[in-house]
C-alpha cells in the first residue's frame, strides 16, 4: 500500500502554486511600484499551478495536455520565477536566449512524446533544464541579496532542487527508471515529494524578500528627503546627538556646517519651483560629491541644509565649506544659485546640540549680511 498518492501530491502543489499566486499578486497591488517582480512571480506560480493540474491528469486528459503541455507549463512557470528575481534585483534579463531554450524544449518534449516516444529522453530532458534554471536562480540570490533569513531560505530551496535534479539526471544513468510522471517507484517519489516542498519554500522566502525590500524603502524615506535624498531634519539631528555623546566620550572633534542658498526665493519666483527644485537636487549632489563617507548632509528645510563633520577640527571644516562654496560659485547655470555657510565646532563638553547649531546658525547669517557667498565662523 503506497502512503504518497503522487496526483494528489501534484494537485496540493498546484492548489498551493495558485494560493502563493495570488498572494504576490496582492502584494504587487499593495506594495510600491519600485519593488519589482511581484507581478512575474505571481504569473509564474500562477502557470506552476496549471501545470501540476494538467500533470495530475495523466491518463485520462491526451498526452499533449496532461505530458507535453504540462512539462512544458512547468518550465515556464520556474523561469517566469526566475525573471521576476532578476526584476526584483534590478538586473537586465535576457529574454531572448530563454525564449529560443523554451522553444527547443517545447519541440523536443514533442518529439519524444510522438515521432520517437521516450519517457527517459522526456525526463532527462526536463531535468537538465530544470537544474540549469534553478542553478541560475540560486547564482542569482547568492550574488544580489544581503545575508537575511529571505536569502537563507531562498538558497537553501534552490540550491537544493537543483541538487536534486542533479542527482535525478545521474540517476537516470545509472538506475531504471519507470516510464511515466506517476511512476511510484521510490526515488520518484522522493523526488517528486521535493520538488512540491521546495516550491512551498521559494515562494515563502521569496515573500520575505518582498517584505524586507519594503522595510528597507520605507525606513529609507523616513530617513531621506523625498526631494533632494538629503537626510532628513529629524534624522540629522540624531546623527549629530550620537556624534556629539562620541565626542564627549572620547575627546574627539566634530563641525557642523549651516548652508542657505543665497536668493533662493528669487529663483522660485522668476524661474517658476520645477527650476528651484532642481537647484536643490544638484546643489545635494554637488555637495555630496564633495563629503567623505563618515559625512552626513542634511535638509533643515526649505534652501537650508547642514553637513556634519565627525572627527574633524576647525581648519578642516573651513577647507570642506569653501570648497563647497567654490563648487556652487562656479556652476554656470541658468537659475544660477551661491551658498552662504556658517561654521562650528565642538568646543567643550557642556556644548549641546543646540548651542551648535545657534552658533552655526549666526555664523551663516553674518555670511548673509556680509553679502552672500561666502564662509563665516561661529
Amino acid at each position: 500500500m503506497n502512503l504518497i498518492d503522487l496526483r494528489m501530491v501534484m494537485l496540493l502543489t498546484g492548489l498551493m502554486s495558485g494560493f502563493m499566486a495570488m498572494m504576490f499578486y496582492s502584494l504587487k497591488r499593495s506594495y510600491p511600484a519600485s519593488i519589482k517582480g511581484l507581478g512575474e512571480w505571481s504569473a509564474g506560480l500562477m502557470v506552476l499551478f496549471l501545470a501540476c493540474a494538467l500533470a495530475s491528469t495523466k491518463n485520462i486528459l491526451p498526452e499533449f495536455l496532461s505530458v507535453t503541455c504540462s512539462v512544458f507549463l512547468l518550465l515556464i512557470g520556474i523561469y517566469l520565477n526566475y525573471f521576476g528575481t532578476q526584476r526584483f534585483f534590478g538586473v537586465q534579463p535576457r529574454i531572448g536566449r530563454w525564449v529560443g531554450v523554451m522553444a527547443l524544449a517545447l519541440l523536443g518534449s514533442m518529439w519524444l512524446t510522438w515521432i520517437e516516444p521516450s519517457y527517459l529522453g522526456r525526463l532527462r530532458l526536463f531535468i537538465t533544464l530544470m537544474a540549469v534554471l534553478f542553478g541560475f536562480h540560486a547564482h542569482l540570490v547568492w550574488r544580489r541579496s544581503s545575508m537575511r533569513l529571505a536569502k537563507i531560505l531562498t538558497l537553501i530551496a534552490f540550491m537544493g532542487m537543483f541538487a536534486i535534479f542533479l542527482a535525478r539526471l545521474v540517476g537516470s544513468f545509472l538506475f531504471a527508471v519507470g516510464d511515466e510522471v506517476l511512476d511510484m517507484e521510490l526515488r520518484h517519489l522522493i523526488f517528486i515529494t521535493c520538488f512540491s516542498f521546495s516550491i512551498f519554500l521559494s515562494s515563502t522566502s521569496m515573500v520575505l524578500m518582498a517584505s524586507d525590500r519594503l522595510h528597507a524603502e520605507l525606513q529609507y524615506l523616513a530617513t531621506h528627503d523625498p526631494l533632494t535624498n538629503a537626510l532628513t531634519r529629524r534624522h540629522m539631528n540624531d546623527e549629530c546627538m550620537t556624534e556629539l555623546a562620541r565626542c564627549r566620550r572620547h575627546g574627539h572633534s566634530m563641525a557642523l556646517l549651516m548652508m542657505d542658498l543665497d536668493n533662493f526665493k528669487a529663483v522660485n519666483d522668476h524661474y517658476g519651483h520645477q527650476a528651484g527644485d532642481r537647484v536643490l537636487v544638484d546643489f545635494v549632489a554637488r555637495v555630496n560629491a564633495l563629503l567623505r563617507q563618515p559625512d552626513q548632509l542634511g535638509r533643515f528645510g526649505g534652501e537650508e541644509f547642514v553637513v556634519l563633520l565627525p572627527e574633524t577640527t576647525l581648519a578642516e571644516a573651513l577647507v570642506v565649506a569653501e570648497r563647497i562654496r567654490v563648487a556652487c560659485d562656479a556652476t554656470g547655470s541658468v537659475p544660477d544659485c551661491t551658498v552662504s555657510i556658517g561654521v562650528t565646532t565642538y568646543e567643550k563638553d557642556s556644548d549641546t546640540m543646540d548651542a551648535l547649531l545657534a552658533r552655526a546658525d549666526a555664523a551663516m547669517y553674518r555670511a548673509k549680511t556680509k553679502g552672500r557667498n561666502r564662509v563665516e565662523i561661529g
